[in-house]
């Protein structure tokens, strides 16, 4: 928190920020909602946005005007990477038009499809990578049909895979046409290819996976290879997230 005579009021910050009018927020630090840098804040207090930790309600607000959030429908064929020694089509280059240094959230290998997570926010991005960062992610997968009541018991008691046993949080058949199923799998491990090795493992192997969610973030009906911001909503509920994970 700056000094009286330095920054931005606190209450032209939060507005800005889309949490509504000035008077709106006015009230919002009044009624004690507002908390900078862990302490409730008082009106006519002013801010640096830029080194001020701000929350409402308990929740991160984003008042960087710096910092971007996106969601990316990856496209099947591009990997998850930045760039490519060897010119293979990265997210790269979905984002080359972009002037921010973005980092990918975790990654999904050059055949599967879906939603990854990008931001030019280190330090949310190094939270949220890291491998206490348990965040439920939601898959569908097309494998051979039908799939029996008893493959969903399996992965709910654990199977036990090279590097270790995994179970999945959640498991459902959405639909069986002909020899195919599609099924919906929810699990909060980050291993390479879990989903692929996990359902090969109990004689169902992958020929098609899209990750349609990441904790709050939601794929819904973006199409592939488009970006979107992120809502505040689902910027606040990650940034609650990665605060419970080690530094």
């Amino acid at each position: 928190m700056t000094s009286e005579q330095a920054g931005i009021r606190l209450q032209k910050v939060l507005a800005a920020a889309g949490l509504g009018s000035r008077r709106a927020c006015e009230e919002l630090i009044a009624d004690g909602r507002v908390t900078v840098d862990g302490v409730v804040a008082e009106l006519g207090v002013r801010v640096d946005p830029q080194a001020a930790v701000i929350h409402v309600d308990g929740d991160r607000v984003a008042v960087r005007d710096d910092l971007v959030y996106l969601a990316l429908n990856k496209p099947r064929g591009v990997l998850s990477a930045m760039s490519d020694s060897r010119g293979r089509r990265t997210v790269g280059d979905l984002v080359a038009e972009r002037s921010e240094r973005l980092f990918h959230v975790g990654r999904l290998d050059a055949d599967s499809e879906g939603l990854l997570l990008l931001t030019n926010d280190g330090e949310l991005a190094h939270r949220l990578m890291h491998p206490s960062f348990g965040v439920t992610k939601t898959y569908l997968a097309t494998v051979p049909g039908p799939v029996g009541k008893q493959i969903a018991r399996q992965l709910r008691a654990g199977v036990v895979l090279e590097d270790g046993p995994v179970t999945v949080d959640a498991f459902r058949v959405v639909q069986t046409q002909g020899r195919q199923a599609l099924v919906e799998v929810v699990l909060h491990e980050g291993r390479k290819h879990i989903v692929r090795r996990l359902l090969a493992e109990v004689g169902h192997p992958v020929s098609r996976l899209v990750r349609t969610r990441i904790g709050p973030v939601h794929l819904g009906g973006q199409r592939a290879g488009s970006l979107r911001a992120l809502t505040r909503a689902e910027i606040a509920d990650l940034h609650r997230l990665a605060e419970a994970a080690p530094a």
